[in-house]
């Protein structure tokens, strides 16, 4: 079921959909009208997901959802980043082979550890069988070369997802608090899925993509950032099917 939701989640995305209508307007080029059709569709849906227009109503609503938190951390301080990307980059050090999101993610964690006493940090991603080692070891790895002390980092190597990133959590600290760090467009699933499994978090978000630019610009950012909000609104409506 993980690789189902990942293939059909991958499919939809703008660039793989808009490849799979030019796609199918060429297998149907004898029908010219719905071959004109398929190819309007995917030249539309290029233009709006990389306009301004789609960072306003598809990614501020939800990087502004959660503000960015400098609160004080009072009590046992525990403070969980979650999972993102790396790559195995020969003789690189663990901080350079962080994806940019993942970078964001730590340096944001760094800070609010900070913000606490005697914290720990929880770091967690599994590696996807795309690299030779876990994403958790490599942030914690990261972490340490930052100044962390290894000895207060704890690792979820098995988690391949937000949900089951939640149920780790929730196995080893039963319902202990955490201050919780993640993509800005990602902390709205990232707390419903918290919150469902009873942990009490606050969030922490990072890595805001929404950037207020002319509205006749058409740009990749852009386009990244609105396919980042889909995969977040996609992410919402998988949840809400399990639920029922």
């Amino acid at each position: 079921m993980f690789w189902v939701k990942k293939a059909v989640s991958q499919a939809i995305m703008p660039i793989p959909f808009i490849l799979l209508l030019l796609l199918f307007s060429l297998i149907i080029w004898r029908r010219p009208r719905l071959a004109k059709w398929a190819i309007a569709g995917a030249f539309t849906l290029l233009l709006v997901l990389s306009s301004q227009f789609s960072v306003d109503y598809l990614v501020k609503p939800l990087e502004t959802q959660y503000p960015i938190n400098a609160s004080s951390i009072t009590g046992q301080c525990v403070v969980m980043v979650l999972g993102s990307a790396h790559s195995d980059i020969e003789d690189a050090t663990a901080v350079q082979s962080l994806s940019a999101v993942a970078l964001a993610r730590l340096t944001e964690g760094l800070r609010q550890l900070k913000l606490g006493q005697d914290c720990t940090l929880v770091v967690s991603g599994w590696g996807g069988e795309l690299t030779k080692h876990p994403h958790a070891e490599v942030m914690a790895k990261a972490a340490a070369e930052l100044g962390v002390d290894a000895s207060r980092i704890i690792q979820f190597p098995l988690a391949r997802d937000t949900l089951e990133e939640a149920q780790y959590f929730k196995d080893h600290f039963g319902n202990q608090s955490v201050r919780l760090v993640t993509s800005a467009s990602h902390m709205p699933r990232a707390m419903a899925i918290f919150s469902g499994k009873g942990l009490i978090a606050s969030a922490a978000p990072t890595d805001f993509r929404a950037r207020d630019d002319f509205y006749w610009r058409f740009t990749a950012d852009n386009l990244l950032a609105s396919q980042r909000a889909l995969h977040e609104y996609i992410g919402r409506l998988w949840l809400w099917i399990k639920q029922e």
